[in-house]
């Protein structure tokens, strides 16, 4: 099967979009679309259907109503995969798929599959899950080892506008103790350097280190004897749950009902329900470290389910019982392979190497860099691994 992704960002591409690819099915990485190319990838490539994700930089209003008309106009199937919901299905979701008009929904929560159903929309229930060629065990790094980790965005700002989030009982139970009794967290993701006041305590910087590669999350995961795990809903698991279990992390989370509905404590992972307990643990589990290493290979057996391998499969079957796709089609495989759209021959290209930025493309080809963007209908710096860019018109 053949599968357009209307993606440009770094993090869905790199775990949904390779689930498809390891049952054999063919994945196109869109890039940024314009109308234009997004005819040309449809003619070019025929998908079977087309996905997109969340909210991103292709979903701006302009190209909202490009991916509208142009899978209209060439009949494509438009998934769409509501992961911002529950909070954001009134402000975020519904204006986009009355925007968009996909053929089909999925969304995170299961309460708001009736919702879309109420309204018409043909919709069902897709969790987050892991990418198993990414977030898998690996040796320790020495640049990432630690006691105590966190790997997640701090938030200020929506902390601030949402006082009832459930994202503050998270921070109240398993960070704030632990930094009220001066133990170490070593902090990795945006703006922890900003939660001072917020925490009442200021982080130490040598605490702090910033943005992480997505792909560098299970260097981290592996190398700490401690995850702390954030949790957004009740109900729900973020995707790093998945993620730190699939990395085989030893996970201490939030005592949630989604923790309980998903997982063992004890067996999986480490819950708590109170700071008193949060401190409890962590010294009883730094100092057991063959209770560790068992809870952490029972943890990375019980997440095996949760491949994005899984959720793929999940896709395309929920697809063929409502009819939007016709049956069989599962059966049709390519070469399992993911290809990011290639510009046309008017244009030098350039393929995105790790480690680039859109700063030493700029300058390796004496090119501006609002150029660049201009040229790749770019709205940011962000550029991702194994990207085509257009570099400059061909002189023929």
């Amino acid at each position: 099967m053949r599968i357009l992704f209307i993606e440009s960002g770094e993090i869905w591409s790199n775990n949904l979009a390779k689930g498809f690819t390891a049952s054999g099915h063919d994945v196109l990485i869109s890039g940024p679309i314009d109308n234009e190319n997004l005819s040309s990838m449809i003619k070019t490539f025929k998908p079977d259907f087309s996905i997109t994700v969340g909210w991103g930089a292709e979903h701006t209003k302009d190209k909202q109503k490009i991916i509208r008309e142009q899978m209209a106009a060439h009949k494509i199937p438009l998934v769409y995969w509501a992961v911002e919901d529950p909070a954001y299905t009134e402000a975020w979701s519904l204006p986009l798929i009355n925007a968009i008009a996909p053929d089909f929904v999925f969304t995170i929560c299961p309460d708001t599959v009736e919702t879309y159903k109420q309204l018409g929309i043909l919709a069902s229930h897709l969790d987050f899950g892991y990418e198993e060629t990414i977030h898998q065990p690996i040796h320790i790094h020495s640049e990432y080892k630690s006691q105590i980790a966190i790997v997640a965005n701090a938030y200020p700002d929506i902390l601030e506008n949402y006082p009832n989030h459930f994202r503050h009982r998270s921070i109240d139970i398993l960070i704030r103790p632990l930094l009220k009794e001066n133990i170490r967290i070593d902090f990795w993701g945006n703006n922890w350097d900003k939660m001072d006041d917020y925490l009442g305590f200021k982080i130490p910087n040598e605490w702090i280190h910033g943005f992480l590669n997505y792909k560098d999350a299970n260097k981290v995961y592996s190398s700490s004897k401690i995850l702390l795990g954030l949790q957004n809903y009740p109900a729900l698991l973020t995707q790093r749950t998945y993620e730190i279990l699939g990395s085989g992390g030893f996970l201490l989370t939030l005592d949630t009902p989604g923790v309980r509905k998903n997982f063992i404590p004890r067996k999986d992972l480490v819950v708590s329900l109170s700071p008193e307990e949060t401190i409890h643990k962590v010294h009883y589990y730094l100092n057991q470290p063959e209770k560790r290493s068992q809870i952490q290979m029972q943890g990375r057996k019980s997440v095996e389910e949760h491949s994005y391998k899984f959720r793929a499969n999940q896709i395309i079957s929920t697809l063929i019982e409502n009819d939007i796709l016709k049956t069989g089609l599962n059966e049709m495989k390519g070469k399992g392979e993911i290809i990011y759209y290639s510009p046309n021959d008017h244009y030098e290209t350039y393929k995105v190497q790790k480690g680039d930025t859109l700063y030493k493309i700029s300058r390796k080809f004496e090119v501006p860099i609002e150029e660049l963007k201009t040229l790749n209908v770019l709205s940011s710096d962000l550029i991702i691994e194994n990207q085509i860019l257009k570099i400059r018109k061909r002189f023929v």
